[in-house]
């Protein structure tokens, strides 16, 4: 049994502004895929495979897409679509039973410890699961408007992060049924449950975030150097 990574990478990343794709952004002296790639093939995965656009002309520029053990895919016009053609490239290489772990190209601080964690807390699964954090904000259910509606009971609710787990067989499954029903999954738990399984929640770190906003790379570097100086005085890694 091995276990392989997926990376979708073919985001325009429109919210940050710009003219390059997030994951090409400057971070910490790197870009941002850069450092995600890096602490993923810390953990010696039979393999990892990155989704990119038709017309990237970056991706090919970097020294770690020609990493022995990072392939390339074609990305899709959603999530979903790019994670099913990286799947696809896998087809009658990794057995059904494999472990994917899929994780956004945007979490570059994503500790290696939690991904750890969750390869040990899940390796028993039939089903498989996620990493996640409980929901400590307020929320509030707003109209099309902004107008508040109500409050969200959050004692039950917790923010899906990633790297996520599934089977190599599973994930093809889910993902397939939903594209063929016209469904477009924002993660990939979200494709296992349609197909009515519902998988687990490893709690991983808050500083695992996603690069979404500008404001967002600042936070990440500090948590980038924050994890630095750890790592130096403790001499564990993230």
């Amino acid at each position: 049994m091995k276990i392989w990574f997926v990376v979708p990478a073919a985001g325009s990343g429109r919210r940050l502004g710009g003219d390059i794709p997030k994951q090409y952004l400057a971070l910490a002296g790197k870009r941002v895929v850069e450092h995600t790639l890096e602490r993923l093939l810390t953990l010696a995965p039979a393999g990892a495979v990155v989704a990119v656009s038709a017309g990237d002309t970056l991706w090919p520029t970097l020294a770690i897409s020609r990493h022995p053990l990072v392939r390339t895919a074609a990305g899709g016009a959603e999530r979903a679509d790019s994670v099913a053609n990286a799947l696809a490239l896998l087809a009658g290489e990794a057995a059904g039973d494999d472990w994917v772990l899929v994780h956004d190209v945007a979490r570059p601080c994503v500790r290696v410890a939690d991904i750890e964690l969750l390869i040990q807390r899940l390796e028993n699964s039939p089903v498989g699961g996620i990493l996640a954090a409980p929901v400590s904000d307020t929320l509030k259910r707003v109209s099309a408007t902004r107008a508040i509606e109500g409050t969200e009971d959050r004692s039950r609710l917790w923010a899906a992060m990633t790297p996520q787990m599934f089977r190599y067989g599973l994930l093809t499954r889910a993902l397939a049924a939903a594209l063929d029903q016209g469904s477009k999954p924002t993660d990939e738990a979200m494709a296992v449950e349609l197909l009515g399984y519902s998988p687990l929640v490893v709690e991983g770190h808050r500083d695992n975030i996603k690069i979404t906003r500008r404001e967002d790379l600042a936070i990440a570097e500090t948590i980038l150097h924050w994890q630095q100086r750890q790592r130096t005085t403790s001499g564990v890694a993230e």
